[in-house]
């Protein structure tokens, strides 16, 4: 056997003979098993989010006859915000400030013919609402949502003229329902655009006197196309 063959043979048996000593060398692992509990984050179906927004709203005034004889069109232009709370994405409660206030005339209809008097008269509506409902939100990020609403409201009312006598004045407050639905439009992480129609009953304001009650219109409500643009997740 050659020299070169000896030494490989050598080196491989004390290599063998090595590997018990070197195993039985290492320090035992005496560091207790990992038992600490891994916890996910929690899922966003149990977020509680809280979303300032801005409104504008245009509301096709039931009314039609009285504020088209008074400002010239049936339709007018609310500007407000809000508040929405939304749980677990499914669901959601807002609180809804907004106010219209426009100057007309004072008008008088007659045999169905609309004589305007000249007379500046200025309205204020400012409804305060609590309109709560069910959103379509299947999955996070969800770019579009439908939703559906209903809730309650306060409508004050002022009516008033340089013309006029104070007792001639309207200064009332009533309740009125609302429900609508629409569509929120995902623009961004923090951003949303939401796009809805709603519509509202008010009775008890309108048709005690004046052009309201020669028209026979008692309702302060009527059907609204709201776009908001909302703050939040």
């Amino acid at each position: 056997m050659r020299v070169g063959s000896r030494l490989r043979l050598f080196v491989a048996i004390l290599g063998l003979a090595m590997t018990p000593t070197m195993i039985a060398a290492q320090p035992p692992d005496d560091r207790p098993p990992d038992r600490r509990v891994v916890t996910r984050p929690a899922d966003d179906t149990d977020a509680l989010s809280l979303r300032p927004f801005v409104m504008g709203m245009e509301q096709m005034f039931s009314a039609t006859h009285t504020f088209d004889a008074v400002f010239g069109r049936s339709h007018q232009s609310f500007f407000g915000g809000g508040l929405q709370v939304i749980v677990n994405r499914r669901y959601f409660v807002e609180v809804v400030a907004s106010r219209f206030r426009k100057t007309g005339e004072r008008a008088l209809i007659f045999n169905n013919q609309t004589f305007r008097l000249g007379l500046p008269l200025t309205a204020e509506v400012k409804p305060l609402e609590v309109i709560g409902g069910l959103r379509v939100d299947r999955r996070p990020n969800q770019r579009f949502v439908p939703y559906i609403g209903a809730g309650l409201g306060t409508y004050a009312y002022k009516e008033s003229s340089p013309s006029s006598d104070p007792d001639e004045n309207v200064d009332a407050r009533h309740s009125g329902f609302i429900v609508g639905g629409g569509v929120e439009f995902r623009l961004h992480r923090w951003i949303r655009l939401d796009v809805d129609e709603q519509y509202t009953h008010v009775p008890g304001i309108l048709g005690r006197a004046g052009v309201s009650r020669s028209a026979a219109e008692d309702d302060l409500g009527g059907v609204a196309l709201r776009v908001k643009i909302v703050v939040g997740r």
